[in-house]
């Protein structure tokens, strides 16, 4: 229940992600507690309005225990594979976001993608994010910016990331230990690797509101616009399913495709 100047009343069933944007909201223990035992993701903004933080679920599947031992006998090899397959897919579907926008150089990361080497050892990944970004919003853009269009991204991205972390615990593993990322400093290393093919949905979107529309700011109503990206219809192994539970779909597929030794496991999101 949510009282303001009307109160609102939703159903616990009905809420996938909550994302608390104003330090002034209070909440009780009862409702964090409760929102923990429905696996739902709740993320937590800072006094900008940026999310900064997320909960996280102790124990996520019964099976915790087991799942976290079998996570650390992952071996370099499958993760490796696993990894660079992620990032091959990545490059793809910025090739394919490309295609669908009817812009230039799609077929230059086709060929990136293909250049690709084991944990990309030749930084195909980073050449192609820099011709794919200009063919999207010019050829001055950087993400290095503090423009409306970058902090659109960083939130998405912020909000794809909890999505990942969110399956990730589901499924009992750590969100600590990742595949090719691997900074000490991050609490998120896996789910920084299981989300990057899933960042052109949110650049899709991104273009729509900044390119398309001409939007000049990033407010709370672009922010609530940008959202709509986890409602996007996507595809996966031929059926249609909205993102939020493709991203199920996906993170549970990788877990099967590393614990089988078996890249094409993976069920991958494409654009429809």
């Amino acid at each position: 229940m949510v009282r303001g100047e009307r109160t609102t009343k939703i159903h616990i069933s009905e809420i996938s992600t909550l994302i608390i944007e104003s330090t002034e909201v209070s909440l009780t223990c009862a409702l964090l507690a409760e929102l923990v035992a429905n696996k739902i993701k709740v993320i937590f903004c800072d006094v900008k309005r940026n999310p900064c933080s997320e909960l996280l679920p102790y124990y996520g599947s019964h099976d915790v225990s087991a799942k976290i031992k079998q996570q650390i006998a992952w071996t370099d090899k499958i993760k490796g594979e696993i990894g660079t397959a992620i990032i091959f897919n990545k490059i793809i579907m910025q090739s394919c976001l490309l295609k669908k926008l009817g812009l230039a150089n799609a077929e230059i990361l086709d060929v990136y993608a293909h250049q690709l080497e084991y944990r990309d050892a030749t930084n195909r990944e980073g050449h192609a994010a820099k011709v794919y970004f200009n063919s999207i919003f010019g050829e001055s853009f950087t993400r290095a910016e503090d423009t409306f269009i970058n902090s659109a991204l960083n939130y998405g991205y912020s909000i794809l990331l909890s999505a990942c972390n969110r399956e990730i615990v589901a499924n009992g593993y750590l969100t600590q230990i990742g595949l090719i990322h691997d900074n000490i400093f991050n609490s998120f290393n896996l789910g920084s690797d299981i989300m990057e093919p899933l960042r052109p949905f949110v650049d899709l979107v991104v273009y729509r509101m900044f390119v398309e529309k001409g939007m000049e700011k990033f407010a709370t109503e672009q922010k609530h616009e940008l959202l709509s990206f986890l409602n996007m219809d996507v595809q996966v192994d031929e059926k249609k399913y909205v993102l939020n539970y493709a991203v199920k779909l996906y993170c549970k597929s990788v877990f099967d495709a590393i614990n089988g030794n078996d890249v094409s496991l993976v069920k991958w999101c494409k654009f429809i």
